[in-house]
């Protein structure tokens, strides 16, 4: 059977048909993936029969993998495996993976492992459907912008929901802090495509005040999470989502009454973005050289 390619919604999102991703990939397969990634920027694989082992094989076709986080453990065993377990914290707010390193992923892999019986669908946004939604002086502004990220922020929840066990899950994430500057408008390296390159770890605008980079953000924020541009996946078992991360977002939605909910999570090493007059991101603080190998361009 050829693979087929069932889009899901206008601006992002299909579903991959023909294809058993826990066998080994010839180029033409793996090619078809990337051109179906590359246009959807988020696919869905249904009824896949992997283990941690497979889920980094079929990873590995895409590129060299990262560790699993910089600063959370991996699944024992599988250093290249991130428990996205509801009982080690929820991230229910807009982000890319990992934005704060110097070359963040350029895909993320999820698979199914628990999924609640109501709720806790993943929401992936388009970042390049909303840079061509952007009137066009909210454009030109924004192709000027360069922005910090950083994985330790003001998480905006207030000092008497901060239990024991969420202080110690935050004191683990920022256990190296990383500080990068990016632009706010990058460049797809494959597609040419231009997207907001924002989300929840970036925080300030290079040259604004912490205020003013705030306004900015939310501003532009708001036409990456228009319902238009937005996938909402609702998971069932033995499914693996990947999404390109150079050019969307995502969100866990934490309506599931505290049941039970696990992903495995798979990473691929990206590439440093670039601007739109070609310059690249640069780090201020902090040495993702033990998560993610950096490369100049990843295919």
């Amino acid at each position: 059977m050829s693979i087929e390619i069932r889009k899901v919604t206008a601006n992002i999102g299909a579903q991959v048909l023909g294809v058993d991703i826990s066998k080994p990939l010839d180029e033409e397969q793996v090619a078809a993936i990337r051109e179906a990634l590359n246009a959807h920027k988020a696919l869905v694989f249904d009824d896949v029969r992997l283990d941690d082992a497979g889920q980094e094989a079929f990873a590995r076709h895409f590129g060299d993998l990262t560790t699993a986080h910089p600063t959370v453990p991996a699944v024992d065993g599988a250093p290249n495996v991130l428990p996205v377990d509801s009982e080690r914290g929820r991230a229910n707010h807009w982000h890319t993976d990992v934005t704060f390193v110097l070359n963040p992923p350029q895909a993320s892999t999820l698979r199914s492992i628990t999924v609640p019986p109501y709720g806790g669908d993943t929401l992936i946004a388009s970042s390049a459907a909303a840079y061509r939604d952007l009137p066009e002086p909210l454009r030109a502004l924004a192709d000027t912008l360069w922005a910090e990220h950083t994985n330790d922020y003001d998480y905006a929840v207030p000092d008497e929901e901060i239990d024991e066990e969420k202080a110690a899950q935050r004191a683990q994430f920022t256990s190296i802090k990383f500080r990068t500057v990016h632009p706010v408008v990058r460049v797809h390296p494959l597609t040419g495509e231009r997207g907001l390159f924002i989300g929840g770890f970036a925080q300030r605008i290079a040259g604004l005040s912490k205020d003013e980079s705030r306004k900015v953000l939310d501003l532009l924020q708001a036409y990456v999470t228009r319902p238009e541009n937005v996938l909402r996946h609702r998971w069932s078992p033995n499914q693996l989502v990947l999404f390109d991360n150079r050019i969307t977002q995502h969100y866990a939605i934490d309506n599931y009454d505290g049941r039970p909910r696990r992903l495995n999570r798979v990473t691929v090493a990206g590439d440093v973005p670039v601007g739109i007059e070609g310059k690249e991101s640069y780090s201020i603080e902090g040495d993702a050289s033990h998560y993610t190998s950096l490369t100049r361009f990843s295919g």
